[in-house]
């Protein structure tokens, strides 16, 4: 197990860096808000899933056991509002919606959590502490409604630094006259025609928005937990409610840890359904890969606001492509060594095989960097530089050195150097959730298809342009031939002249519109 004390997380409660120091050793409770289910999810939802996935990825490498938690929010106003629209059923509607997710997150390679909630299967714990916390004091019925009491408890507030006389009622609730305190908020709701209900010692009714995750991150985790997360806009009013009611359910309630993902945006504005300048996950996959559109998501550091553009996209799928070609030609140059490699890094006569110097000191560099940056709160931004590029150029330089003739114990040497920076940077990728369980030139193919969408072109069509253009070059005619070539490039598409034959590969293109068309 790598060493857990050098890993440091920004705490949101503290607005500062602290050493990861989970309350039982070797373990990690980790609950995440997840998303409402009425709709296809966008960019900030994916971010946030991309983040937390990172997270647990790398604790699973240092070697703990992670408890990883993420509801859904299955029964809701939107979801409500939304299945009145459509005339569907809300719990099929939000179901439907919460599968749609799960495809999102696959897409994006984010491994599945231990446990992944919803709220209409946990009404029992919800009703449970909501008794608890009105026989502790701290929440009133009015009309088959229960009310949190925020005067109740003394240092409401903490999370978010806002006073109680500054605090809205809430975001997704109207001022109620009934409430003591318009900052008071709901717990649960009187039943209302036509919306989805459940019988409590309040009559028929359902949860507010922010009971469910106190009630279900208690039942998974416990009251005391390490690492609370979500988006940056759940501060407050959601995370800082749900502080105030676990502790008004349980005086020992306590997380250690509260982490923010910050927010997309588009034109430097949040991007959100609500504001309808937004674009979904599935909309962005069906032009670029997922492995790009992750990319594009660990490319900013976490905390960061990460702005979106097509051009970003654009130089994600370029990296991702260029790793992958680089991986793809170092799996066939050493293919055709490999019988020439001796087993364990042993040659038939006794002789150790070792490393190159250079590999060695890469290798170590790539392993120090990794560490250094993801231990200092996941800084993810910097990873895929650096370190990791060098491994690259590692790899690129060293398969020209070995199509060279050379002495057989040097050969070795480079086919075990290679095989190393192979291996480690494969690992890196790993834990990123950038290595899919499918070979590399799948990877590539699926990349250049993608390629082909954004283009607007098929493979025929690229074909034929290269037989013209090679037609054009035969007879001398230049300027059609860097025409043919120019106007592939500003669709995304390079040609690449290769001994006697032209192949094609994605690029940035030339020109680009800072839009997705719809």
């Amino acid at each position: 197990m790598a060493d857990k004390k050098e890993v440091r997380v920004y705490n949101s409660m503290t607005q500062q860096k602290e050493a990861l120091r989970p309350a039982v050793e070797g373990k990690v409770g980790m609950y995440v808000c997840g998303v409402t289910a009425y709709d296809f999810s966008h960019l900030g939802h994916g971010r946030a899933g991309v983040a937390f996935d990172v997270l647990y990825r790398y604790l699973l490498h240092l070697g703990y056991e992670v408890t990883y938690v993420r509801n859904f929010t299955d029964v809701d106003d939107k979801i409500i509002r939304r299945s009145n629209e459509t005339g569907e059923n809300p719990l099929d509607l939000s179901n439907r919606f919460c599968q749609e997710y799960l495809t999102d997150m696959a897409d994006l390679q984010c491994l599945p959590p231990t446990h992944q909630p919803r709220v209409s299967d946990h009404m029992e714990q919800i009703k449970d502490m909501i008794t608890q916390i009105i026989n502790n004091d701290c929440a009133y019925v009015v009309d088959g409604d229960v009310f949190f009491a925020v005067d109740k408890i003394s240092n409401y507030g903490c999370l978010s630094g806002q006073k109680l006389e500054n605090h809205r009622a809430g975001e997704r609730v109207a001022v109620d006259s009934r409430k003591r305190n318009p900052a008071d908020f709901a717990l649960w709701k009187a039943a209302k025609p036509g919306e989805p209900s459940w019988e409590s010692p309040w009559g028929l009714g359902r949860p507010g928005w922010h009971i469910e995750c106190s009630a279900m991150s208690a039942h998974y985790l416990s009251f005391k937990f390490d690492i609370h997360g979500g988006g940056i806009d759940l501060i407050f009013p959601h995370h800082e409610n749900e502080i105030a009611q676990s502790r008004a359910a349980c005086q020992e309630s306590c997380v250690s840890y509260w982490m923010h993902n910050g927010h997309v945006t588009n034109n430097n504005e949040k991007m959100s359904k609500s504001l309808g300048n937004f674009f979904t996950i599935r909309q962005i996959t069906e032009r670029y890969h997922p492995l790009a559109l992750r990319h594009f998501l660990i490319s900013a550091h976490y905390r960061s606001p990460l702005n979106y553009s097509v051009l970003q996209l654009e130089g994600a799928s370029e990296a991702v492509y260029y790793i992958y070609q680089t991986l793809q030609d170092c799996e066939d140059t050493l293919s055709s060594f490999r019988e020439a490699t001796p087993s364990e890094g042993t040659e038939p006569k006794g002789k150790t095989v070792r490393v190159l110097p250079d590999a060695e000191k890469c290798i170590k560099g790539l392993q120090k960097d990794f560490h250094d940056k993801m231990a200092d709160d996941l800084n993810t931004s910097h990873v895929l530089t650096g370190a990791f590029q060098d491994a690259l150029k590692f790899i690129n330089n060293n398969m020209n050195t070995l199509k060279k003739k050379q002495q057989k114990q040097r050969q070795l040497a480079i086919i075990q150097s290679l095989t190393e920076i192979e291996k480690e940077v494969k690992g890196v990728l790993d834990i990123l959730g950038l290595l899919p369980p499918i070979t590399y030139s799948e990877i590539l193919e699926q990349l250049k298809a993608k390629a082909l969408i954004r283009a607007d072109l098929t493979e025929e069509q690229i074909s034929r342009l290269i037989e013209e253009r090679i037609l054009a070059r035969k007879e001398k005619d230049f300027a059609k031939s860097d025409q043919i070539r120019a106007d592939l490039t500003v669709k995304g598409i390079a040609l690449m002249d290769v001994g006697t034959e032209t192949i094609w590969r994605p690029c940035v293109p030339v020109e680009q519109e800072e839009k997705l068309p719809s």
